[in-house]
This record gives C-alpha cells, sequence and structure tokens, in this order.
C-alpha cells in the first residue's frame, strides 16, 4: 500500500475522565490521568425527542462525539462524508434482544431490531444533522480503530470527496456478555481529516501499513485505557498529535490493525 497522507483538522473526545478534546489532551502531556472517573455521554440536543427516547448509550455517544468534532472546526456536520467505527455496536440492545429470546415471548420490537445493526449510529446521524453525504460502516474487533482510520484515509485518497469525519466509539456491554468481551467504559474520538492543508489543521499526517510493533502508552493509567477500550487504540496517535502540537516536532506512533500488519503514523506540525 502507498503511503495515504491528509491534514487532521478537528478531534473530539469523550471518556472516562474527559469530556472533550482539551481535556484529554492535557492528560497526554503530562495532566494527571483521571479514567477511573466514569464517562459521561451527552444527550444529543439535536434530535428529535422520540429517537432519544428510543437510542442507547452508544448512538448517543457516537453523535456527541460527531457533533464536538464538527463544532471544534466550524464544520457543517450534515456536508461531511462520516466513516463510522465501532467494535461491536449496540452491547445493550443485544443483550436485551438475547434475553427477549430466551424467553416465553420470543417478539423482538421493530425499534429494537433496527438499533441492533451496527449502521444504527449513522442512520440516526442522519437524522440528527440532515446529513445525506456517503456514510462507510466499519468493525474490525480490537483492530477496528486502525481499520476505520484506513477507510477514511483511502476515502480521501480516491478524490470523491474533500472531507472525511470519522468517529469511532465503543461501550461496555452488560453481563454475561460484559464476561466474554471486556470493556472497561464508553468512549468516542472523532476526526475530521481533509485532503488538503487549511489554515486551522492541527497536524498533518501520513499512513501506511507496517509490520513493526504497536505504540503502547509510556504512562500506565493511559496503557491500561489503551488496552481496556477499542476506541481507546487510538491514543497513540492523539498522544502525538498533543505532543506535535505543542511544539515537540514531528511524531510518529504505530496502531493496531491485524495481526501482522499494522499501520504506522508520521505527524508532522502545520507550521
Amino acid at each position: 500500500m502507498s503511503t495515504l497522507s491528509a491534514s487532521l483538522r478537528a478531534i473530539g473526545a469523550i471518556g472516562p475522565g474527559f469530556n472533550d478534546w482539551d481535556e484529554l489532551r492535557l492528560q497526554l502531556t503530562g495532566a494527571p490521568s483521571s479514567i477511573h472517573t466514569h464517562t459521561i455521554i451527552p444527550v444529543p440536543a439535536t434530535l428529535p425527542p422520540a429517537e432519544r427516547r428510543r437510542v442507547g448509550k452508544v448512538v448517543k455517544l457516537a453523535i456527541a462525539t460527531g457533533l464536538q468534532t464538527c463544532g471544534h472546526a466550524g464544520a457543517n456536520p450534515a456536508s461531511l462524508t462520516t466513516v463510522f467505527v465501532s467494535s461491536g455496536g449496540d452491547g445493550d440492545n443485544c443483550h436485551t434482544i438475547c434475553e427477549t429470546l430466551a424467553s416465553d415471548d420470543r417478539l423482538i420490537s421493530p425499534t429494537r431490531f433496527h438499533n441492533s445493526v451496527n449502521n444504527a449510529a449513522s442512520g440516526y446521524w442522519g437524522i440528527a444533522t440532515g446529513a445525506q453525504a456517503p456514510s462507510t460502516i466499519v468493525s474490525a474487533y480490537d483492530g477496528s480503530a486502525g481499520a476505520g482510520l484506513l477507510e477514511a484515509m483511502a476515502q480521501l485518497a480516491t478524490g470523491d470527496c474533500q472531507s472525511v469525519l470519522m468517529i469511532c466509539y465503543d461501550a461496555p456491554y452488560p453481563a454475561p456478555l460484559g464476561q466474554a468481551r471486556p470493556i472497561m467504559d464508553a468512549m468516542g474520538v472523532g476526526l475530521l481529516l481533509t485532503t488538503s492543508a487549511v489554515d486551522d489543521a492541527l497536524v498533518n499526517v501520513r499512513v501506511a501499513l507496517s509490520d513493526e510493533h504497536v505504540t503502547p502508552m509510556h504512562d500506565a493509567e493511559l496503557e491500561h485505557l489503551r488496552q481496556g477500550i477499542p476506541t481507546a487504540r487510538l491514543l497513540p496517535l492523539l498522544s502525538g498529535v498533543a505532543r506535535a502540537i505543542g511544539g515537540k516536532g514531528h511524531q510518529r506512533c504505530v496502531l493496531e490493525l491485524l495481526p501482522g500488519a499494522h499501520l504506522t503514523i508520521d505527524i508532522d506540525p502545520t507550521t
């Protein structure tokens, strides 16, 4: 695969101990981490009341993360091509469906059913923002974040769009599913990528396939977070961005993708 290049215009972040990118950036650059504080998922005010009642925390997290990212860039969410990324979708809804199927009354409501598919967040994003631009859904277990980034960069490389909003999100499964697939807390990360350098871009990034070892976090708490939530596999990239915009110059990291095939990311300041 040839190297893929883009400018990173904005970041959104919601997770344990941080409510936005600025709070996470401080922790990535030396402030004490607070990952044991549970994630607060905002309720998207842009969703109509009926939809707000129906959707679960995964959809709320995805929409809130995407809107936060667009807000940092002053971008119109309705106009953006999107890539939605989740390692497992809505675990709470899946749990309820499994309970129903195991009961005497095995009738599943239509709302439960359409919320069970992995493109539910994309559909509700369209309702919340009025977006009609192309949308892709990616799921690749613990390599989902890397696969989503690769998909977003590849879409930019095709020339079909000038900007792509990648929204990566995960939330814990309830028991007993959570025992088989433990996820420590909910977390969402949004990346707004563009093909051309813009005045307000944070950094420029170059992505290529690699067989190098995945980059760990040097801070033990942040490494625990990286390993505890699939979306948090993006932390080495976010840490590199934080360091680059903080005056530390060129940064490089390797993100998890597939066994023996990962993503090397070079991060350069815009000035």
